[in-house]
């Protein structure tokens, strides 16, 4: 049975619309606004349960001619992810109303959370690469908002800036690969596309079109440097730590559960339509790199949130390397660690917060001990932590046997350097242990935490984290229950073939089950080394040579302002014609370097001029320059209505006497107010540089240069079929529109609104310059020499 429409957009859509109610909520609810939070959290995670064992593709068209259009596809990957957000958006929202008690801001706090959920679910649930890149940029506009919460931090000011430079330069990497996946889709499917789910329904073929064009190395490369950016794979990782500067819900929520995964989530979508060697080089490499480097620097950690931050990028290094390689196991271990990473993650994040709550400290050297006053806590702790390590029976541990059986498989079939893959799984899975428990012992040992009395934390703070826990359990106890409810149809949508999952604990001795052997016991024999394996990483990250990426990224930021300013104060000088230059200049010069590097033809041979039409565009074109050289005011508006007169002629040769009769009355009227207008202006202009002539007839024939050249692409030949939307036009201007000009029937009825809201534009703008003209010497003093001689907004002199 195929998904209901109504059930899913309004799944989508209950959270936007809830954010913007988000302000009067607070007003009435105040504090309690986070349960109405997560009311909305769970209405949308029913809704979406009504849909597990219904798949399929849903939507509605929005631009036909592109096949671009509001469409979801409900499969098992997708609802995977889409339950997470919106299941563990519940207990955020819960979590929230306790631990934000007494912040400032909350009400945009609250509507960034939601539109955040949103983001998420469109991004989890959309099928229309466009729509996909929209919900992406919202969730990193969100999360510059969630993560710069604290607005009179500089920190936090600081740390919302970098994620919105890396997240946001990642989209535009996507945009860029969707734009390829969208060229290639013309020749395999026949038509220009955007619909994902029809490119991965024909990959054999989009996988062809991509390598004839020569654009499918560029597409998988742009594709995973998105990915990498949004899930804080290296060397892109080192945005996730800072933002932990956010409230510890907002660490809990988007970088655990849902924004961190929207990366890995997407490659696990595209994962059977770019499956390839290049693929597996690229990803398996990025994954198994970022799952080691995450784990040494949450090794030498000494902050809370900080572990729990390069651990997550440890796990999404995980999740990547699972989907990069090319067998059965890969795809199981990325689809089942995103569910069990989300498990034990988040409650990690919330117990993280509850501690610095109570304790008034996240410096792992000051806590200890702290299972007698959080006894509760600290089972939760337990069983997540140990999740994290991938201790056996715990959940963490299936999907990790799972990656190790792929790398495994892999190296023996490939040999050679393939080896490194299983070697340095096992190395980072080691690691994952030590800090895993260094995480623990905040529970255990000598008791350190700096507030005399640590208090019991409210109910709706320790429940969340303990609902989480108890299905962290459930996994653990009854993995191939969590398979056969919703990671099975997850593993059926990103598999490159058949896969049927079955988990439990081993049975006897294996290749992979060496590895986690390794793995658990080299872990705890690595612990007590751990302050110097901290000082040694340490080392390593501090030394003179720049390795750190974060580094890099100040480096640049750094270089970057300085030169801006220099560069700024040629752009921004106060000047409307500098501007005005420097925009059309910088327009005119990117759409043709784009119709260059498209190779466009500009087919001038078949442009066929008639006599008639030449004389009088002949004309136009002397009455334009005689525009821009005339010596007063009224004869530049005669010439200038010359120019508009000689266009009306030219619609009435092109046989379009509706829009010659438009442009007649309007350039009468617009030469009836220039003169009603002229009597306010002042008589002398200063003389004008020569620079500065020459400059603006350079950037004048430029934006000539390219309309002229844009036009000449765009139009058809006079051979050439009619377009769909003509077509549609022209068929209906008479049922749907009552008339038989198919132009004005546009204006009027089809485009009705646009036209009203060109009206409008026309109107305020009519309105705010009569304003200026009359208020143009209000308390000013006029001087006699003032009245002589003003100088333009252009030159001084």
């Amino acid at each position: 049975m195929a998904p209901d429409l109504t059930i899913v957009t309004t799944a989508v859509a209950l959270p936007f619309v809830a954010a913007a109610l988000s302000p009067l909520l607070y007003r009435v609810l105040g504090e309690r606004t986070g349960y109405a939070g997560a009311a909305v959290a769970a209405a949308s995670f029913g809704l979406l349960a009504t849909g597990i064992g219904s798949y399929g593709t849903v939507g509605v068209p929005w631009v036909p001619a592109l096949d671009i259009g509001a469409q979801f596809t409900v499969d098992g990957w997708g609802l995977l992810f889409a339950l997470l957000a919106s299941g563990i958006g519940v207990l955020v929202f819960v979590y929230s109303a306790a631990y934000m008690h007494g912040e400032a801001g909350l009400a945009r706090y609250y509507a960034a959370l939601l539109a955040f959920m949103g983001s998420i679910l469109g991004v989890a649930l959309a099928s229309d690469l466009v729509f996909v890149f929209l919900f992406w940029e919202l969730t990193s506009l969100c999360s510059f908002v969630l993560i710069g919460h604290h607005t009179d931090d500089d920190e936090s000011r600081y740390s919302a800036r970098m994620a919105m430079v890396v997240t946001v330069g990642g989209g535009l990497c996507l945009l860029a690969g969707v734009l390829m996946l969208a060229a290639a889709a013309r020749g395999a499917l026949g038509g220009a596309t955007f619909d994902l789910t029809a490119m991965i329904a024909n990959d054999e073929a989009m996988r062809a079109a991509l390598r004839e064009s020569g654009l499918f190395v560029p597409a998988l490369g742009l594709i995973v440097v998105a990915a990498a950016a949004k899930s804080a794979q290296v060397p892109l990782h080192f945005w996730l730590p800072n933002a932990m500067v956010a409230p510890t819900p907002v660490s809990a929520f988007l970088h655990s559960a849902t924004m961190v995964k929207v990366g890995v989530y997407f490659l696990g979508r595209v994962r059977p339509l770019l499956m390839s060697p290049e693929w597996v080089s690229l990803v398996a490499t990025l994954g198994l790199l970022t799952m080691t480097v995450g784990a040494l620097l949450a090794v030498a950690a000494t902050d809370t949130k900080e572990l729990l931050a390069y651990s997550t990028a440890s796990h999404l290094g995980l999740m990547v390397a699972g989907f990069g390689f090319d067998i059965v196991y890969g795809g199981e271990a990325g689809a089942f660690h995103l569910l069990n990473h989300a498990l034990f993650k988040a409650p990690l994040f919330l117990v993280a917060g509850i501690v610095v709550h109570e304790a008034g400290t996240r410096n792992l050297d000051d806590l200890g001990g702290l299972w007698r006053e959080l006894p509760v806590t600290a089972a939760v702790t337990a069983v997540a932590a140990l999740s994290m390590a991938g201790i056996p029976p715990f959940n963490g541990f299936y999907s990790k046997e799972l990656l190790f059986e792929a790398a495994y498989e892999v190296a023996h079939e490939a040999g050679g350097i393939a080896w490194l893959y299983p070697v340095v799984a096992t190395l980072a899975s080691v690691l994952t242990v030590v800090y895993s428990i260094k995480f623990l012992a905040l529970f255990f040992g000598e008791r350190r935490a700096p507030v005399a009395d640590v208090h019991r934390p409210p109910i709706a703070m320790v429940a969340p984290p303990a609902v989480l826990a108890v299905a962290a359990v459930v996994v653990s106890l009854a993995p191939q229950l969590a398979v056969d409810g919703i990671v099975q149809g997850a593993v059926e949508a990103t598999a490159t073939g058949e896969a049927q999952l079955e988990v439990g604990l081993p049975t006897h001795l294996s290749p992979p089950v060496a590895m986690s052997a390794v793995a658990v016991i080299g872990g705890f024999a690595a612990y007590p080394l751990r302050e110097r394996l901290a000082a040694g990483i340490n080392r390593g990250v501090d030394a003179p040579i720049p390795v750190r990426p974060s580094g890099w990224y100040d480096r640049i930021v750094s270089t970057a302002a300085p030169t801006s300013a220099r560069f700024g104060s040629a752009v921004h000088d106060g000047l409307l014609r500098t501007y005005v230059g420097w925009v059309a200049a910088a327009g005119s010069l990117f759409a043709l370097a784009g119709f260059a590097a498209a190779g466009a033809s500009l087919g001038a041979g078949g442009v066929r001029v008639p006599l008639a039409v030449a004389v009088v565009l002949g004309v136009a074109t002397l009455a334009g320059v005689a525009v821009a050289t005339a010596s007063s005011h009224v004869s530049g508006v005669l010439t200038l209505s010359i120019l508009g007169f000689m266009l009306a002629i030219f619609f009435i040769l092109a046989s379009a006497p509706d829009l010659a009769l438009t442009q007649l009355v309007v350039e009468t009227l617009v030469l009836l107010v220039f003169l009603l207008v002229l009597q306010r202006l002042p008589s002398f202009y200063s003389d004008v540089r020569p620079l500065a002539i020459a400059r603006d007839a350079a950037v004048s024939i430029l934006v000539g240069a390219t309309a002229f050249v844009s036009v000449l692409l765009t139009i058809p030949g006079p051979d050439a079929e009619p377009t769909s939307v003509a077509t549609y036009y022209t068929e209906q201007a008479i049922p749907g529109g009552g008339g038989s000009n198919v132009v004005n029937v546009i204006l009027v009825d089809f485009r009705a609104f646009d036209t009203l809201g060109e009206l409008l534009v026309v109107t305020i703008a009519a309105i705010a310059i009569l304003v200026l003209v009359t208020m143009r010497t209000r308390g000013e003093t006029v001087t006699e020499g003032d009245e002589e001689a003003v100088l333009d907004g252009g030159e001084s002199p």
